[in-house]
């Protein structure tokens, strides 16, 4: 999938800076991140959202990783399914 096949609204500018890729990672480039990098943006973000304090003490860090977490699960299933 290439940057024109994103869909609008995950075009808008909207990052999640990745502790464990070492950069920002913009909404859109979820669609061309390699898998592995992709299985590791998911496992950060789901381990924000599982620890419910995150929650409390920085809500939007906390809803934007759900963002990616779910578009993160949308894209990996797909792909597997075209594989």
């Amino acid at each position: 999938m290439s940057f024109q096949d994103v869909p609008r609204q995950e075009s808008r500018e909207k990052w999640f800076k990745s502790h464990l890729l070492g950069r920002e990672i913009e909404l859109r480039e979820l669609y061309e991140l390699p898998q592995n990098e992709l299985d590791l943006l998911m496992a950060e973000t789901a381990e924000l959202r599982s620890d419910v304090g995150n929650r409390e003490r920085n809500l939007g860090k906390y809803c934007t990783a759900g963002y990616f977490l779910e578009l993160s699960r949308i894209i990996d299933r797909r792909r597997s399914i075209e594989e």
